[in-house]
């Protein structure tokens, strides 16, 4: 397996080898191991998610209050989607920044985001699966979401995104910015540095 950081910081892609025979193939989408070297911790696993969307379908903007947040491993086993990563920690040398990364079940890549980062998805494929990892479970007085269409995402154009009547409703960036309602760097910052000691 290999692994690339992102141009956000905590923000990592993970590409596995695959090892395909007359049966059909093996792949490991995730390894700790490899993990570990990349991220400087042991990915701590307290819920899975798993989502199928037809094509079109934003799933996000969101992100949880840090400490403790909540980091992801995405993982796309059936069909092809567009993975971002947003940079929402206040005071981050990336702040407001963004990195796509498609992912598939044809590469069976990951996308790793760390606690405070923002995440949204679009399914570029009907029957699209996303599988996460999830370092801590549903906390809904802690979760948060913004307008996955307030700020200039590269979202396809071809197609019209499809949203939940809860993300439509969700505050724009400038307005979360604005409210004091996106995490600190600094805090988050802290954090990793605790999950790493």
């Amino acid at each position: 397996m290999r692994f690339r950081e992102l141009k956000i910081s905590g923000a990592f892609e993970f590409t596995p080898s695959v090892f395909p025979d007359d049966r059909g193939l093996f792949v490991a989408p995730y390894q700790e191991a490899v993990f570990v070297e990349a991220v400087g911790h042991p990915l701590r696993v307290a819920q899975t998610n798993h989502s199928e969307s037809r094509r079109g379908v934003v799933r996000g903007l969101h992100f949880a209050d840090t400490p403790p947040g909540q980091a992801k491993y995405v993982h796309c086993p059936r069909g092809r989607m567009l993975d971002v990563v947003v940079d929402l920690r206040v005071g981050s040398p990336t702040f407001g920044e963004w990195e796509a990364v498609e992912v598939s079940a044809e590469t069976f890549n990951s996308v790793y985001l760390a606690e405070g980062l923002g995440h949204a998805l679009m399914a570029l494929e009907d029957g699209t699966v996303a599988s996460y990892l999830c370092s801590e479970g549903f906390n809904p007085k802690a979760e948060h979401g913004l307008h996955p269409l307030s700020m200039d995402l590269p979202w396809p154009t071809d197609v019209t995104p499809l949203l939940s009547p809860k993300d439509a409703a969700a505050p724009s960036f400038a307005e979360a910015r604005d409210s004091g309602l996106l995490p600190s760097y600094d805090e988050c910052v802290d954090w990793y540095a605790k999950l790493r000691s």
